[in-house]
Protein backbone atom coordinates (compact mmCIF):
# COMPACT_ATOMS: atom_id res chain seq x y z
CA UNK A 1 0.00 0.00 0.00
CA UNK A 2 1.71 3.36 -0.58
CA UNK A 3 2.52 5.74 2.20
CA UNK A 4 0.54 9.21 1.82
CA UNK A 5 2.84 12.03 2.12
CA UNK A 6 1.85 14.38 5.13
CA UNK A 7 2.15 18.04 4.31
CA UNK A 8 3.84 19.64 7.52
CA UNK A 9 4.60 23.29 8.61
CA UNK A 10 7.92 23.88 9.32
CA UNK A 11 10.50 27.18 9.43
CA UNK A 12 12.22 27.96 6.54
CA UNK A 13 15.56 27.28 6.81
CA UNK A 14 15.90 29.08 2.98
CA UNK A 15 13.60 31.88 3.41
CA UNK A 16 14.41 33.58 6.51
CA UNK A 17 14.52 36.98 7.99
CA UNK A 18 14.24 36.53 11.10
CA UNK A 19 13.06 33.36 12.36
CA UNK A 20 11.20 31.68 9.48
CA UNK A 21 8.31 31.92 10.01
CA UNK A 22 6.69 33.72 7.29
CA UNK A 23 8.67 31.74 4.60
CA UNK A 24 7.57 28.22 6.27
CA UNK A 25 4.32 29.45 5.59
CA UNK A 26 5.19 30.39 2.28
CA UNK A 27 6.66 27.26 1.51
CA UNK A 28 3.64 25.54 2.82
CA UNK A 29 1.52 27.33 0.41
CA UNK A 30 3.75 27.39 -2.61
CA UNK A 31 3.57 31.53 -2.41
CA UNK A 32 5.94 34.42 -2.75
CA UNK A 33 7.46 34.70 0.94
CA UNK A 34 6.71 38.45 0.39
CA UNK A 35 3.44 38.10 -0.23
CA UNK A 36 3.05 36.43 3.78
CA UNK A 37 4.89 38.91 5.17
CA UNK A 38 3.56 41.68 3.46
CA UNK A 39 0.09 39.74 4.72
CA UNK A 40 1.75 39.79 8.48
CA UNK A 41 2.81 43.58 8.00
CA UNK A 42 -1.05 44.14 7.39
CA UNK A 43 -2.16 41.91 9.90
CA UNK A 44 -0.15 43.29 13.04
CA UNK A 45 -0.81 46.87 11.94
CA UNK A 46 -4.75 45.96 11.48
CA UNK A 47 -4.78 44.52 14.96
CA UNK A 48 -2.63 46.47 16.99
CA UNK A 49 0.51 44.53 17.33
CA UNK A 50 -0.94 40.75 17.69
CA UNK A 51 1.07 39.67 14.76
CA UNK A 52 4.06 40.22 16.33
CA UNK A 53 2.78 37.74 19.38
CA UNK A 54 1.30 35.87 16.88
CA UNK A 55 5.22 35.58 15.01
CA UNK A 56 6.55 35.49 18.44
CA UNK A 57 4.36 32.00 19.36
CA UNK A 58 4.75 30.50 16.08
CA UNK A 59 8.71 30.89 16.25
CA UNK A 60 8.54 28.63 19.54
CA UNK A 61 5.59 26.15 18.18
CA UNK A 62 6.71 25.21 14.33
CA UNK A 63 9.06 22.92 14.50
CA UNK A 64 12.68 22.99 12.26
CA UNK A 65 12.58 21.01 9.04
CA UNK A 66 14.06 17.20 9.95
CA UNK A 67 17.16 16.41 7.68
CA UNK A 68 15.05 13.48 6.21
CA UNK A 69 12.15 15.79 5.72
CA UNK A 70 14.24 17.16 2.56
CA UNK A 71 17.59 19.44 1.95
CA UNK A 72 19.67 19.67 4.62
CA UNK A 73 20.12 22.95 6.71
CA UNK A 74 22.86 25.44 5.88
CA UNK A 75 24.62 24.90 8.96
CA UNK A 76 25.21 21.41 8.04
CA UNK A 77 25.87 22.17 4.58
CA UNK A 78 28.92 24.66 6.33
CA UNK A 79 30.12 21.99 8.72
CA UNK A 80 30.37 19.74 5.47
CA UNK A 81 32.00 22.50 3.49
CA UNK A 82 34.67 22.50 6.67
CA UNK A 83 35.11 19.30 7.08
CA UNK A 84 35.92 18.84 3.19
CA UNK A 85 38.56 22.58 3.55
CA UNK A 86 40.86 20.02 6.04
Amino acid sequence: MPKESVKRLYLSDRDKKVAGVCGGIAEYFEVDPTLVRLLWVIFTLASFGAGVFAYIIAAILLPHRPASAGGSSGRSRRRKARRAKR
